[in-house]
């Protein structure tokens, strides 16, 4: 079985939490609980073959950010999101981009994710803009909302594909063989 590694990356509040839950459990969280740093294990189906998705939520404050370059070495792909209705939370991944793009190169497998398009009246971000932006840097653009549960498996499993086609993927994984950094994590679904 594949295994593929993937790093939810965003400023805190954003909804990166409520995307892997909603992806791994089919459940909404409505409450902001700052997370330090979550994994999760989900079995899927990439291009008609069993996968693993090991998936690692993480911290969005500055204060757990020692680990990031960890994050940037061993994850095979990303997802970096932010808040529709917070400017400075697109913003703030520019520095993230850069800097993964600094340690691993520009072809990582990205997945850019503008969360809580539910909320129409409260949005900051132009679609259009996002979507030039992304085009510019070669990477997928989506707009997700946990709580309706819009595109969130495909934001999954679109980083999945990707990795897969860049060759960022592992045959016959066992569990003994994950990674130190996802070991260390406190929850394993």
């Amino acid at each position: 079985m594949k295994e593929y590694k993937i790093v939810v990356l965003g400023n805190g509040g954003v909804g990166k939490s409520a995307l892997t839950l909603q992806f791994v459990q089919g459940v909404f969280t409505p409450h902001y609980d700052a997370t330090i740093e979550d994994s999760y294990r989900k079995l899927s189906k990439i291009e008609a073959e069993n996968a693993r998705l090991e998936i690692l939520d993480t911290a969005g404050t500055e204060q757990f950010s020692g680990m990031r370059e960890t994050y940037y070495k061993s994850a095979h792909g990303f997802i970096l999101v932010f808040s529709l209705e917070d400017k400075s939370t697109f913003e703030d991944l520019k520095l993230t981009y850069e800097n993964i793009a600094r340690i691993r190169g520009k072809d990582v497998p990205l997945i850019l994710v503008g969360n809580k398009s539910d909320l129409i009246g409260t949005r900051q971000i132009d679609q259009q803009f996002v979507e030039d932006h992304a085009r510019t840097l070669n990477i997928p653009y989506f707009e997700t909302s946990a709580k309706l549960n819009q595109n969130v498996a495909q934001i999954f499993e679109e980083c999945a594909i990707l990795i897969l086609k860049r060759g960022g993927v592992k045959e016959n994984i066992n569990s003994d063989s994950t990674s130190t950094i996802f070991k260390s994590c406190c929850c394993f679904l």
